[in-house]
């Protein structure tokens, strides 16, 4: 199964979700989408497979989101989109896709809907155990 895991690796949540995947005996493509910043034609993508408006994707912490006045609903997601295409930040993470689905993985444990062998159970970085019974 392919899987492609849009990561930040500075986000706690991001690297339990990938350590989540790579314990399922996936090796995922990594896409570390502040590097290398998403087409325009991927996130309206991205939106589709995961059934989210822009506004559902927008992360508020850390980013320019308050400064942008983002929480007014005057924007369109056209302009929600451009918003997130200058600030490839504002884009919320980890987005996990594969041949299942796929998921905004918040809380990370949220990858384990689209894994063909998801983890039986796994400590995140925390120490919280997460997936028990599964698998």
């Amino acid at each position: 199964m392919t899987v492609t895991i849009y990561h930040n690796p500075a986000c706690g949540t991001s690297r339990n979700t990938l350590a989540m995947i790579r314990a399922s005996g996936e090796e995922p493509e990594i896409v570390e989408y502040l590097k290398t910043p998403l087409l325009r034609e991927r996130l309206v993508e991205l939106l589709g497979l995961l059934k989210m408006t822009p506004r559902e994707l927008l992360r508020e912490k850390g980013t320019p989101y308050a400064e942008l006045g983002l929480n007014d609903p005057k924007w369109s997601d056209d302009e929600l989109i451009d918003f997130m295409m200058a600030h490839p930040i504002l884009i919320n993470r980890p987005i996990v896709v594969t041949q299942k689905g796929a998921v905004l993985a918040r809380p990370s444990e949220k990858v384990l809907e689209v894994l063909a062998n998801p983890v039986g159970g796994f400590t995140k970085e925390d120490g919280e155990v997460v997936g028990k019974g599964r698998g």
